[in-house]
């Protein structure tokens, strides 16, 4: 046994090297992490921004003839699926892994090398959904995957297939990293840290985390039941002509579609409660009212889903019961809005780049809140459905909201991140030009949508008085791909010679700014002691110094400068073992469009990664 237990440790022995591209491979480093899920994710927002291109200027005029029908429906299908999956969540998810530990005065998550795996599985399950390109056609049935469209019958091709696995994949990685947040929240948290003084933001990551173990496995299933209608067992889960249901499809989908709605946008909302008290120098107003909210949030997203289905035939009673619902989840909405409104009132306003995109994100998301509720009702929606009215809500929501918020994270935490301050010029160049060409592109939708232009159509007749406004839409889209190549060369030009940013430049409020920037592997060289809310605020202008932030002279020796202090202070060391566990799943999913043998090397990678993972040592 001493024998094979010897073999097995020379077998898996520890990584030695740090630096570099194996150094990268190798991490289990939460903030490197982090990064790895935040640069990865911008990469698919760049790819994903210029589907959205090609879609606007094949919709520029009248009789477009860019692109092909096809070529369409893959394009308005992978811009989708890429903004949902690839970009909005694993940005938050870029966000929960670098911060997460600094705000409860954590030196790591609780499972670092699960946390890698998260991130490669991740990441092959990007490269293989947007591989399709190249293996035939990408998928064409809508971000949403409606039967029948995605029936072997109607879709022959490999896409539909490439997009079940691919969503597989990346729900895989959803639930290894809810899980590893979710734990490290709950049992990580420094001394004193209670539930009632967590930053907002890792409280909406602890509700994030929860949504996703418990709507990733019913997106699952019905993808599991798509790929057994698609496969030669042909099942008939969704095949009505042998008893099957479209519709079931539609509620599989929607009952885990909704709650994804809040996945993407509760982590924006906690970076605003960040944002802006620190620079309305201002506690958040109502904090424990904000907090409520958003668990509530969480709850109700559970019971919404069907007013996407309005228009399918359920029946007055249903859909009074889901429009009644609809309706009542804007309460706790409103409580954030008019909280995060108090906060600003009387404030010591200091509008950064940082304060700009929240301050962007509050207004967008009331438009896009107000024309949620205007569909809430089952015989507007009616009218509604299917036009681009839909189409002007949830960019509203998801653009205006989401991805404004995003940024205003980047701009606020960048400086955290890499000790250097994002040029504030070229930052609120990139906020208005973003806040400007997003209101072009997606405000007129609210109009064509009345005037009824139909959804997901690659062109449209002259004379139905649609040209003016898809015009406008476009050059609006081009104004926001401007805004990213503003924000492209601010971090390009910050990164070669970018104002030192010191450890607390915003003067915040939260625990990760009382060490360095950026921090030093260990995070904190002494686990501070909370003693109230906003403790690193109250630290530094409590009463007598002390009252109500963590443990006097805690500040001190907490943090050192991160030269030679933590020495002693034992860290998980690299494995290669998450990303050998991530490969084997990626080409599992492979596997069954290129052939079993695939999926059967993946699965030996697999479960040689776990089995070798579980016998790694601690150190080497």
């Amino acid at each position: 046994m001493a024998t094979i237990t010897g073999s097995m440790a020379a077998v898996v022995r520890r990584p030695t090297t740090h630096t570099g591209l194996w150094g990268w491979m190798t991490t289990v480093d939460h903030k490197r992490i982090g990064a790895l899920y935040g640069v990865t994710s911008f990469i698919f927002f760049l790819v994903g921004g210029m589907e959205a291109m090609m879609l606007r200027l094949q919709l520029a005029f009248p009789d477009g003839t860019l692109v092909d029908p096809e070529v369409y429906n893959q394009l308005f299908t992978m811009h989708g699926t890429t903004m949902v999956f690839l970009v909005i969540m694993p940005l938050s998810a870029a966000f929960f892994n670098f911060l997460v530990p600094l705000q409860i005065g954590a030196r790591d998550v609780a499972f670092p090398r699960l946390n890698a795996f998260s991130y490669w599985a991740f990441l092959g399950a990007g490269i293989f959904l947007n591989s399709s390109f190249l293996f035939g056609g990408a998928p064409n049935a809508g971000w949403f995957g409606y039967a029948n469209l995605t029936s072997r019958a109607f879709n022959p091709g490999a896409g539909v297939d490439f997009w079940a696995l691919g969503l597989l994949g990346l729900g895989v990685a959803s639930l290894a990293a809810a899980f590893n947040f979710i734990v490290t929240i709950l049992n990580m948290r420094a001394p004193g840290m209670t539930l009632m003084r967590m930053p907002l933001f890792t409280w909406m990551t602890l509700v994030v985390a929860f949504l996703l173990i418990f709507a990733m496995p019913i997106i699952a299933v019905a993808l599991i039941q798509l790929l057994l209608d698609r496969s030669p067992l042909a099942t008939n889960f969704f095949n009505p002509a042998n008893g099957g249901d479209p519709i079931l499809w539609q509620h599989l989908f929607w009952l885990f579609g909704h709650p994804e709605v809040y996945i993407l946008i509760l982590p924006a909302m906690g970076i605003v409660s960040e944002v802006l008290p620190t620079f309305a120098r201002k506690p958040l107003f109502g904090y424990p009212a904000v907090v409520f909210a958003g668990v509530f949030i969480g709850f109700m997203g559970w019971g919404v889903w069907a007013h996407h289905m309005f228009t399918v035939g359920l029946g007055p009673v249903a859909n009074a019961v889901f429009a009644v619902t609809t309706m009542f989840i804007a309460v706790p909405t409103g409580i954030k809005i008019f909280n995060w409104i108090a906060t600003l009132w009387g404030g010591s306003l200091k509008f950064t780049t940082a304060m700009l995109f929240s301050l962007g994100f509050v207004s967008m998301f009331i438009i896009g809140g107000l024309s949620g509720v205007t569909h809430a009702s089952p015989p507007t929606d009616y009218q509604q459905q299917d036009t681009y009215y839909i189409v002007a809500h949830f960019h509203y929501v998801l653009f205006g909201g989401s991805i404004l918020g995003l940024f205003s994270g980047f701009y606020y935490w960048w400086p955290k991140a890499t000790g250097k301050l994002l040029d504030e010029g070229l930052g609120k160049l990139n906020f208005w030009l973003m806040f400007i060409g997003m209101n072009l592109t997606f405000g007129p939708m609210h109009i064509l949508g009345l005037n009824g232009m139909p959804r997901r159509v690659y062109t449209y007749p002259a004379g139905m008085g649609w040209e003016f406004w898809n015009l406008v839409e476009t050059v609006g889209s081009i104004v926001i791909a401007l805004s990213v190549l503003v924000f492209i060369i601010n971090v390009v030009r910050t990164a070669r010679n970018g104002m030192p940013a010191g450890a607390d430049p915003w003067d915040g409020r939260t625990l990760e700014w009382s060490i360095p920037s950026p921090p030093p592997e260990y995070n904190f060289a002494t686990v501070p002691v909370v003693r109230g809310r906003d403790a690193f605020w109250m630290e530094k202008y409590g009463a007598h110094g002390h009252e109500g932030g963590y443990q006097a002279g805690a500040a001190a020796s907490s943090h050192g400068t991160g030269h030679g202090e933590g020495h002693a202070i034992h860290m998980p060391q690299g494995s290669y073992l998450p990303l050998v566990a991530g490969v084997g799943l990626t080409l599992m999913l492979a596997g069954v469009v290129f052939g079993y043998w695939m999926s059967a090397i993946g699965l030996v990678l697999l479960l040689g990664g776990v089995y070798a993972w579980c016998s790694e040592p601690v150190s080497d």
